[in-house]
């Protein structure tokens, strides 16, 4: 019975790759990759001529069962296309059809993004929840950040692009204008790293167009929360005072530690029960 080695790889710098990785997948009987393009300047860059196979979203069906066949008797190595294998890529599938199979796992652990991102964000390391990529959708998208809202734990997602603006404003009016921290390029020629509040770091994309690979660590949700009574109790007061109910949403939510979507809510609630808003 042969081992599925997973096998970090840099995440931009090719001078990242361990020791340990660069053996392995020289020892190994085959390398399954995402992009074999880009593995193979890899694999190129140290000299590594083993042989190397696709393995990636659209082909996963096709290619599982003979992955698992290979590994009945020989040894392989799983890459992606940048990082660790299996998070957030369908290395996960095999590493599950592998442990089913019997057949033993081992990583080789290397770069990764979210935890470089983490590390390097100044926000809280000691819990976090790692996100994947953001929903495409932004009804879904939405749906998702205010499952998260009262989460107290540093949030840490991918966004991609053309997605990064439209995330950014749910993210804003969803979970609030917190603190964040925006990474792109980690380890590579145009590496940035962005601290601020959530819209300091919109701002930051007004003029020049999001380019890149993203990682988007967000601060958790603030300790003390007011209570829904406090909130509604706030909110009557701003109306007696002939707030608006923008400007009002806005104050409560950033002295409650509510998002401003729910104070919102909470106002237009108020409102139906005979407190119309302005």
């Amino acid at each position: 019975m042969g081992t599925l080695y997973l096998v970090a790889t840099p995440i931009g710098n090719l001078e990242d790759i361990t020791l340990r990785a660069l053996r392995t997948l020289r020892e190994v009987d085959l390398i399954v990759c995402e992009d074999t393009r880009r593995t193979g300047r890899l694999l190129a860059r140290y000299e590594i001529k083993n042989p190397l196979i696709s393995y990636y979203e659209h082909n996963k069906l096709t290619k599982l069962g003979y992955i698992l066949d290979i590994l009945q008797t020989k040894d392989v190595a799983l890459v992606s296309e940048a990082g660790m294998p299996g998070i957030s890529d369908p290395g996960y599938e095999l590493v599950r059809a592998a442990i089913s199979a019997g057949i033993a796992v081992v990583p080789i652990p290397g770069p990764s993004a979210p935890i470089a991102a983490l590390a390097v964000s100044g926000l809280p390391t000691d819990s976090f929840v790692y996100l994947g990529f953001l929903p495409r959708r932004r009804k879904e998208r939405r749906r998702f950040l205010q499952a998260m809202a009262r989460e107290k734990r540093t949030l840490v997602a991918f966004e991609a692009p053309h997605r990064l603006l439209s995330s950014l404003e749910d993210i804003e009016e969803v979970l609030g204008d917190r603190e964040m921290t925006l990474t792109r390029e980690l380890t590579k020629l145009h590496e940035e790293v962005i601290r601020g509040s959530v819209s300091c770091v919109r701002a930051h994309f007004k003029e020049a167009r999001p380019r890149g690979e993203f990682t988007l660590v967000i601060a958790g949700a603030k300790e003390g929360a007011w209570e829904e009574r406090k909130v509604k109790e706030a909110l009557r007061e701003l109306r007696a005072e002939g707030v608006s109910s923008r400007e009002a949403t806005k104050e409560v939510a950033e002295l409650s530690g509510h998002p401003r979507s729910e104070v919102y809510k909470i106002w237009l609630n108020l409102a139906n029960k005979g407190n119309p808003a302005k």
